[in-house]
């Protein structure tokens, strides 16, 4: 929806006035720090009709007003002016995820960088698995219902139950892992699948459900095996005032950190995108109120994106500097990372 230039530049004078100090604001405070030369009257009809747009929203207790999920999307996208930040900060922290040192320590030292700049939640999804395998091998459970099992190079064992169509004997299980196994051993599950839709016209129709079965579970175990979010600083989200205000809502939030599945979707899909990200309120459809956001970003190893790390806070933060954070801190973590 298009703004016009004055309700453009009400609706950045709110957001950036709410943001300072958690207050709703009215129109003489917007008159005064708008720099635009209107009455009183003249904004209150402006912000009349960005509440109709669902922009802003009057609450109970004041005649002030205060942005929706709504307006801080206008504002981060088309308003916001990204402010340079004060790297002394950051270069007090840069030692953490510089020089020599375990990857689990880097990337746990990356989530606690995040919360101490931001003083919010940092997160950080650790390199998901190339999903390479060394070997499998098909086990007949019963009728239908067989057991793959995975090997990979390090040793690392997954299981993963095929429930299937066709009642498979020994045999063919038999053919099917060596077939894999000679022919794709060493390979990741990706490379394996394009492989297969090329190279399985010769066996059998029954054999190649089987084998692009195996290939969609073992690619899932491998990639699970991996998963892991490493959260820093969550306690500091009990501080926000519209945050520990709603204790329902709160403790949705740390079943989330608990749980993490949710978080390893979100950050999941956040990996796939080019840049900064910015999830308000329940655009994620994880987050559980309106007054969280999620900023977010990919990091990469040797030029491959491997992984996403962001913060966790209240939708009213200061965007103009947590959003150069969460990029400059995803670059210094593919540095760190790479080789």
């Amino acid at each position: 929806m298009q703004l016009d230039n004055r309700a453009q530049t009400l609706l950045k004078a709110l957001v950036e006035r709410y943001i300072a100090d958690g207050q709703p604001v009215g129109s003489r405070a917007l008159s005064k720090i708008s720099g635009l030369d209107l009455s009183p009257a003249t904004i209150r009809n402006v912000m009349a009709d960005l509440e109709e747009m669902g922009f802003v929203s009057s609450p109970h207790t004041s005649a002030g007003r205060i942005p929706t999920p709504r307006g801080y999307r206008m504002f981060v996208d088309t308003l916001l002016t990204v402010q340079p930040v004060d790297m002394t900060s950051i270069e007090s922290q840069m030692h953490a995820l510089t020089g020599q040192g375990q990857q689990q320590k880097i990337l746990t030292n990356a989530a606690q960088m995040l919360s101490s700049l931001t003083h919010f939640a940092g997160v950080v999804m650790t390199p998901r698995n190339e999903s390479i395998f060394q070997q499998i091998e098909f086990l007949r459970l019963s009728e239908k219902r067989i057991l793959l099992v995975i090997v990979a190079p390090n040793g690392e064992v997954q299981n993963r139950l095929l429930l299937t169509q066709t009642d498979y004997t020994p045999s063919q299980l038999i053919e099917a892992g060596n077939y894999i196994n000679h022919h794709f051993s060493g390979l990741t599950f990706a490379e394996v699948r394009r492989r297969l839709q090329l190279e399985l016209s010769q066996l059998q129709n029954e054999l190649n459900v089987l084998m692009q079965a195996a290939v969609q579970a073992g690619s899932d175990a491998m990639e699970e095996a991996g998963d892991e979010v490493l959260i820093a600083g969550e306690r500091n989200l009990l501080k926000v005032n519209e945050l520990s205000s709603n204790m329902g809502s709160l403790r949705q939030l740390f079943d989330l950190f608990e749980q993490k599945t949710g978080l390893i979707s979100l950050l999941d899909t956040s990996s796939r995108a080019n840049g900064v990200q910015i999830f308000i309120g329940g655009e994620s459809q994880l987050v559980p109120m309106d007054e969280m956001s999620i900023v977010t970003s990919s990091y990469q190893v040797n030029g491959k994106v491997v992984g996403t790390l962001g913060v966790i806070g209240p939708t009213r933060m200061a965007y103009e500097r947590v959003i150069p954070i969460v990029d400059i801190t995803a670059k210094l973590l593919s540095n760190a990372l790479s080789y």
